[in-house]
């Protein structure tokens, strides 16, 4: 089939990261996907040749405002349409998809993927339409699609060969290219975040613990955060910028540390699949909604009372302070993330069920 994927990018990492993947996967089952951003920048150093068409069953199309004259005219309709985060795709294409529909064509299944998230509504609203009352598209229908961490939502993005390719993953090559030698007595920690409230104390912490730690930053807000604090962070602690990586080798970056701290929706699915000890840091909301959602994940995950309060303290939320984790406490954390990646595991992946859902609507 083919799908149209649109993108609004508000965070240029995660948003992007999301639907590439997404798209990727697609196009590795035989879709053909042409995936419309109005910032596809940060895919020039996410996916190589993505820009340039170079990827098999991939069409990166720019979705400027208006848009480009003829454009749709050398396009051929789509069997599914795909607005990620309630985007809406372009007023052209639907003012498009009226004139179509109204000359009998048929119109193409109408997907609504929603952001990630383990709530209770989420099961409630997963596979429900919504009627459009008004505008071009009047008298069709949106499905709504979300993904989540239970059998009854659509699941998380996986790919077919993830697990053999952690199998045959090389840490301590991976590491050496970056000239950090792995030892066993030194902590690796990979740093992918906003601005948190708990930085400067854990790194403080770090710095003076008795096992000396590796920190893998990576480029933008991280690293300026990072470089931003006052003061030193002591001797234990040592910090190394990673320059901006490609999907696949951000996934290598995950697989080769003992801890990784990750923000937003893609890096939090990575970081599960990596099945190592993590700490999300949730995008936060003006009205303190994202409090729920991380309240949510954290029931799903199972974690201990320390992995909670390191959550709550590294999101800033109430007045719990983070407690750098021993060796003892990190084993306990690596359980609980190592039992939740078994549970995802059982469980049908993002793209294969959106494929059954759009054929099944078919």
């Amino acid at each position: 089939m083919r799908w149209d994927i649109f993108c609004k990018v508000i965070d240029n990492f995660g948003d992007v990261g999301v639907c590439w993947r997404l798209a990727a996967q697609l196009a590795h089952r035989g879709e053909q996907v042409r995936l419309w951003l109005d910032d596809p920048q940060a895919l020039g150093w996410m996916a190589p040749g993505a820009l340039q068409g170079e990827i098999p069953g991939i069409e990166v199309l720019r979705w400027t405002s208006p848009l480009p004259s003829g454009l749709l005219e050398r396009l051929a309709p789509a069997e599914v349409w795909v607005e990620a985060f309630g985007c809406d795709p372009p007023r052209e294409c639907v003012e498009a998809l009226g004139h179509q529909t109204a000359r009998g064509r048929r119109a193409p299944v109408w997907i609504n993927l929603e952001y990630l998230s383990a709530e209770p509504y989420v099961e409630r609203s997963h596979r429900l339409p919504s009627p459009i009352m008004s505008g071009p598209a009047k008298g069709l229908a949106k499905w709504f699609f979300y993904p989540g961490f239970s059998e009854r939502t659509g699941g998380l993005l996986r790919e077919d060969d993830l697990l053999v390719n952690q199998t045959a993953f090389d840490a301590s090559a991976w590491l050496g290219r970056r000239s950090i030698a792995p030892q066993a007595d030194r902590l690796r920690v990979s740093l992918f975040c906003y601005e948190p409230a708990a930085l400067q104390s854990v790194l403080q912490q770090a710095g003076q613990a008795a096992a000396p730690s590796d920190w893998l930053v990576t480029p933008g807000r991280a690293w300026q955060a990072v470089r931003a604090l006052p003061g030193s962070i002591g001797p234990a602690c040592h910090l190394h910028a990673v320059p901006h990586l490609t999907q696949h080798e951000f996934d290598h970056l995950l697989w080769a540390c003992d801890l990784n701290f990750v923000r937003g929706e893609d890096s939090l699915v990575r970081a599960l699949w990596a099945g190592r000890p993590l700490v999300w840091q949730i995008y936060p909301q003006h009205d303190n909604a994202h409090h729920a959602k991380l309240a949510a994940f954290l029931d799903w995950l199972q974690a201990p009372d320390s992995l909670r309060d390191f959550h709550h303290a590294w999101n800033g939320i109430g007045a719990t302070a983070a407690v750098w984790p021993d060796r003892p406490t990190l084993a306990l954390w690596q359980d609980c993330v190592g039992r939740a990646r078994q549970r995802l595991l059982a469980q049908a992946d993002l793209a294969s069920q959106l494929i059954r859902f759009v054929l099944e609507k078919r």
